[in-house]
């Protein structure tokens, strides 16, 4: 496993506070044990708080630090409470199995992000999610985002941060330039390629030293399996029923062209350096989500990139955009400082403050109180949607995705065959059967 990132300390303290003060508050969640004092009101001696928070958005820690340091601001303001955040943001690669050995060892962090479609089903059935339904935030969310982090049972019991449109990104300037225009089929992909390199312009940009990069190929595969061909498959998998043998050709066609017309060492190239080198122009194409946005932009502000659906076969209806919310926040029912925590997700939809964040980390509009205006590659991948050219992100087990993020790595560097990874998910999505029957 790779070094977890150091957690980052956010601490603003606004008073010194006096010793033998303050009497207790009480009635609210969080004002009892597990707050480091438990002082009066808004008129009395602050009460002082350490919030835990588990972000694997590293990132984007600029943007979380700015916004901690006002809702830390805000509480002093309207509740008298000294909020210390202690921000630990791991890697994407880390974070998941990090994260459930907290869990599991009692461990939790007050506020923590999951992945919305993969990981709230059995996170809930385990225990692990507080009821957010009545928290004002659910209010404003969107009717084609609620669902995501909706229970069976109804229950909203995380706040959505991504909501996602993709299926690969493109450099525009460069499709321009060679009149080029995103590819319907595998097929026309080859011909794309050819054109790119046939001007000596390196079709794609590769970035596999995080596993979850290459992992990126499977739910795009099974999504357009599913719509096209075999819409019970994920369903088959949860009975013991199905295999990722026919999927084979869905995940490896394009996998294989991809990596047989890509930059160099792709192991060694994490998503940053990958997003670098696509601002760069070293590739026309990143197989990316834009997620990634602001890390491009940063690198290169005047890049003009596009989101367009990864061909797998010559079907063009398989030729499709996931849509799917990733990133979101849940708050723990063992959380001993959950009035505090509860403020904080209200304060990220909060009707005043919430745009700045979620424009400041490219991200979609997701809520009523969000009035900025979509980012060109959203719309692009909306025109897609639009068309009825998309499909829900595959519910497949976060356990599955880590196998295939891992085996993909080993296939691109020669050590496995393609046969060894699609057993090795069969084995992964089997065992997570008997963990959550």
């Amino acid at each position: 496993m790779k070094q977890m990132s150091k957690g980052i300390l956010v601490t603003f303290l606004a008073a010194t506070l006096l010793a033998g003060c303050g009497g207790n508050n009480s009635g609210t969640a969080g004002n009892a044990a597990g707050d480091d004092t438990n002082s009066g009101g808004a008129e009395g001696s602050a009460k002082s708080v350490t919030l835990k928070m588990f972000i694997a958005q590293p990132r984007f820690k600029e943007q979380y630090d700015k916004y901690i340091a006002e809702f830390v601001k805000k509480e002093k303001a309207d509740k008298n409470i000294e909020v210390t955040v202690q921000l630990e943001m791991p890697t994407a690669d880390n974070a998941s199995q990090i994260l459930k050995t907290r869990l599991a060892s009692n461990d939790a962090p007050d506020i923590f992000a999951l992945h919305a479609v993969n990981e709230i089903p059995s996170y809930y059935k385990a225990g692990y999610l507080e009821d957010l339904s009545s928290q004002p935030f659910a209010a404003k969310l969107l009717d084609s985002v609620k669902p995501s982090v909706t229970t069976t049972d109804g229950k909203i019991v995380a706040l959505p941060l991504e909501t996602l449109s993709w299926g690969y990104l493109y450099n525009k300037k460069i499709f321009t330039e060679q009149g080029l225009t995103p590819p319907a089929t595998l097929t026309e992909m080859k011909s794309v390629i050819e054109k790119l390199k046939a001007k000596e312009i390196t079709p794609f940009v590769l970035s596999y030293k995080e596993s979850w990069i290459p992992q990126l190929v499977l739910p795009l595969a099974v999504g357009a399996m599913m719509k096209t061909q075999d819409p019970e498959f994920v369903n088959k998998m949860n009975k013991d029923e199905g295999s990722f043998t026919e999927m084979k050709p869905a995940i490896f066609d394009i996998f294989d062209l991809i990596n047989a017309n890509g930059t160099a060492k792709a192991t060694e190239v994490g998503g940053d350096d990958g997003a670098a080198a696509f601002a760069a122009g070293k590739g026309a194409m990143w197989l990316m989500g834009p997620w990634y946005a602001e890390t491009i932009l940063k690198s290169n502000p005047d890049l003009d990139f596009g989101v367009a659906p990864l061909p797998i076969s010559d079907d063009p209806a398989a030729t499709l955009i996931n849509l799917s919310a990733s990133t979101s926040l849940a708050v723990s029912p063992t959380s001993k400082n959950k009035e505090v925590a509860l403020d904080f997700l209200n304060y990220v939809l909060d009707d005043q403050a919430s745009n700045g964040l979620f424009q400041a980390m490219k991200f979609n509009p997701i809520a009523t109180v969000h009035t900025y205006e979509s980012y060109p590659w959203i719309t692009e991948a909306t025109t897609y949607v639009k068309a009825g050219k998309s499909v829900q992100d595959p519910a497949i087990p976060q356990s599955v995705k880590d196998e295939v993020g891992k085996g993909l790595q080993a296939y691109y560097a020669g050590q496995v065959s393609q046969d060894d990874v699609l057993k090795a998910l069969d084995k992964a999505w089997k065992s997570y059967n008997k963990v959550n029957k």
